[in-house]
């Protein structure tokens, strides 16, 4: 027996593909959405099926930025064999990406059971959230968004990645919004910092995917809600990916900094009534 059904990775697939990339959190919102459906958080296979169909929203992030992918692998490709394409600034970039990729990783794995364990608590999630909202109020604020995405440095990068760290161990503050938030503390403007937290999330969410695929096969999520999943969160977070890059170019975050804080505040309460089980 699968421990989630098909209809159930879709409704899950549209959850992930939805908040992914946006800054409210998508694990937080997964696991509001797997309590409401009853279904057990901290199951293994259940933590695994998460992570897996986020595989679908990061194609949905290859296919958007395709061009941009090819630019980079190719001024990549340059630099390794030709010294003088070295000093080009996507062949730059794209080490920084793998760079910026390597502390998420190494946390990752360092903490896996204390991430699976009693961090991944919906107490924490509502926390995390709130916490969040405020980090994400005052990045938009103090940034003066004058940096563009031909200004990013190595430093920037680093950064920005290492704070990738912050939604891993406390779910609910959001991968997005931890990046997003950081770059622009560093002045990146908004579109920058987006499309930078985009970047960064390719290695680290597509490593987790393929690193928790066995398990989730292996301990009860079946193949084909996998497989659903997966296809409903590529669908959904391509027109979310192209709906926050307009957003963002003309509006502030104020807007996911309210709605974080309702969710979290409203997720206290469920909590607190028993409504759903931490």
């Amino acid at each position: 027996m699968s421990a989630i059904s098909v209809g159930q990775a879709a409704v899950l697939g549209v959850v992930e593909g939805l908040t992914e990339f946006l800054p409210v959190s998508s694990t937080g919102h997964l696991k509001i959405t797997e309590g409401l459906m009853h279904i057990p958080v901290d199951d293994t296979a259940v933590v695994g099926f998460t992570a897996v169909i986020q595989v679908g929203a990061i194609a949905a992030v290859l296919l958007y930025f395709f061009k941009d992918i090819v630019r980079f692998a190719g001024a990549w490709a340059r630099g390794i064999t030709h010294r003088d394409a070295r000093q080009n600034h996507d062949y730059k970039f794209a080490w920084w990406v793998i760079y910026a990729t390597i502390p998420i990783v190494v946390v990752g794995l360092a903490a896996k059971p204390l991430i699976e364990g009693s961090l991944a608590s919906l107490w924490v999630v509502a926390g995390s959230l709130i916490v969040g909202s405020g980090y994400m109020w005052a990045a938009d604020q103090m940034g003066r968004h004058k940096r563009g995405e031909d200004d990013v440095t190595v430093k920037d990068a680093m950064i920005v990645g290492c704070s990738q760290i912050l939604a891993l161990l406390f779910p609910g503050f959001s991968r997005s919004g931890a990046t997003i938030s950081t770059a622009l503390i560093r002045d990146l403007d908004r579109v920058a910092a987006t499309r930078l937290s985009f970047f960064l999330g390719i290695p680290a969410l597509t490593g987790a995917g393929l690193y928790e695929l066995k398990d989730a096969l292996g301990t009860g999520a079946g193949a084909a809600p996998l497989a659903v999943g997966t296809l409903v969160s590529f669908v959904v977070a391509y027109a979310s990916i192209a709906w926050l890059l307009k957003f963002v170019a003309k509006h502030s975050f104020n807007a996911f900094v309210v709605y974080r804080i309702i969710i979290g505040l409203a997720l206290f309460g469920l909590l607190a009534t028993n409504v759903l089980s931490a």
